[in-house]
């Protein structure tokens, strides 16, 4: 009976946030987590020392040195330049089967950037890829329980896919393959389901000022409908959960609503004509009347043409 292949050896350059969740959870997952460097001795140092029988070195080719898959956990900016000093050399005193499992690896943690980045390290003969969790790491312990459940996005070939897919199991993620080329779109686009879900809270919170209202009230108010949107998609899909008048064919209070908007100038009636464009189209995969919703879809796009308009005149005089 053939033996099973021993755990790939886990490294890391880079012992900031998203770091230091995947380097302990792996390690709590039983993965051999054997060295860490960072830009700052004492950060690598701390990581370390979290991590039975993990080293804190001082250069980040010893990382390579002493690992089989190595996370590459830096800023964007630093990949490329990270890429082309690292030497990915023969080991001669690598065992066999670690050889037979796919030999070096180097994967960067960046959701925009190209995987294409390390290919100097491909060109020495090491397997590359990417992967990148869906979640906002907030520096805690929790993150390495709360990370359980959000999904890992993995762009790799062969061997080395099969292992990234192992890994984000091993912390109770949902893998996600993405095509090479994409992960600037995909990234982009995730902004909507966070930083812009924080720019709609603002531009809320904004307009309710001018009622009078405080940000820890308007926040108060605010989060709870958010969470059950939330909680609703998930449990009912997006056109399920989608509420107020567009999801109810209520075309009067749209229309007064957008009129409002316009009066208030700036790009309010740009945003939220937009908004309430995406609205209609999720309204459109629900049983709202059809003509409603298409006198709804009329309303919206005619307050859109003279709102973008007048954005575009207010750019033009300055």
């Amino acid at each position: 009976m053939s033996q099973s292949r021993p755990l790939p050896r886990l490294g890391f350059i880079g012992a900031g946030r998203l770091a230091r969740c995947l380097a302990l959870g792996f390690s709590r997952a039983g993965y051999p987590v054997t060295a860490v460097a960072s830009r700052t001795a004492a950060s690598a140092a701390r990581l370390a020392s979290q991590i039975p029988g993990c080293l804190a070195l001082d250069d980040p080719q010893q990382v390579i040195d002493n690992a089989d898959v190595v996370f590459l956990a830096v800023p964007d900016d630093s990949i490329g330049t990270s890429a082309h000093i690292l030497r990915f050399e023969p080991d001669q005193d690598q065992d066999q089967d670690r050889d037979k499992a796919g030999g070096k690896a180097l994967v960067h943690c960046s959701g925009a950037s190209p995987v294409e980045l390390l290919a100097p390290a491909r060109d020495q003969g090491a397997s590359i890829g990417g992967f990148h969790p869906l979640y906002l790491f907030g520096g805690e312990a929790s993150d390495v329980d709360r990370i359980a459940g959000c999904s890992i996005t993995i762009e790799a070939d062969g061997a080395l896919k099969d292992t990234l897919t192992a890994l984000a199991l091993a912390l109770r993620c949902h893998p996600l393959s993405i095509p090479p080329g994409s992960r600037m779109l995909y990234h982009g686009a995730a902004h909507y389901a966070a930083s812009f879900a924080l720019c709609s809270l603002a531009e809320c919170v904004a307009l309710w000022r001018t009622l009078g209202f405080a940000e820890d009230d308007a926040l108060r108010a605010l989060l709870p409908m958010l969470a059950g949107t939330i909680e609703t998609a998930r449990d009912k899909g997006l056109s399920n959960a989608l509420a107020g008048p567009i999801s109810r064919g209520d075309t009067g209070v749209v229309q007064k609503q957008l009129a409002l908007f316009e009066s208030l100038g700036g790009d309010h009636a740009a945003l939220y004509g937009l908004l309430s464009r995406r609205a209609v189209a999720l309204a459109q995969r629900r049983a709202t009347p059809p003509a409603a919703i298409d006198a709804i879809s009329d309303a919206v796009e005619e307050s859109l043409g003279r709102s973008l308009n007048q954005a575009a005149a207010g750019a033009s005089v300055k």
